[in-house]
């Protein structure tokens, strides 16, 4: 795992991460045929868009605000069949793939917390874990509406 020397680091990779995460949600969005799902992507690669900038105002400002607070895990990610992204991948495999993305962003973060140096890295590595956790959880609230709720 890399290793990080200063709060800069955390934050320079963090915003990497968010940067990736928009290419992700955008190059879904893109290849969806179906303009409902498409919309949904480029809502989640907006707000991926809107934590990078949170990260680059923490970075340039170097004041950092840490609530914590709980966010509930339905878990429904947990239990799925990975899926690749295709373009003519259904609804269904579009959620999948992101609650996949999510929780594994989720582990990361919690993973770096677990073994920063200093508090101030360890909360904004928690914060990011929140953050990721929200995701997911706003993708197993769809697929169980949407996909669950259809059976």
């Amino acid at each position: 795992m890399k290793e990080f020397k200063t709060i800069n680091d955390i934050l320079d990779f963090a915003i990497n991460a968010e940067q990736n995460a928009v290419d992700f949600y955008t190059k879904l969005a893109n290849n969806s045929e179906n303009e409902a799902m498409s919309e949904v992507f480029e809502q989640f690669a907006k707000e991926e868009k809107g934590h990078k900038a949170r990260l680059l105002k923490i970075k340039e400002t170097e004041a950092f605000e840490f609530k914590d607070e709980k966010v509930t895990d339905l878990k429904i990610g947990d239990y799925i069949v990975k899926v690749d992204i295709t373009p003519d991948m259904t609804y269904r495999e579009a959620l999948i793939l992101a609650m996949k993305r999510e929780k594994s962003a989720f582990k990361l973060y919690s993973d770096l917390s677990a073994i920063a140096p200093n508090t101030s890295l360890q909360q904004i590595f928690l914060s990011l874990a929140q953050e990721e956790a929200k995701h997911k959880l706003r993708f197993e609230i769809e697929y169980d509406d949407y996909i669950l709720g259809e059976n």
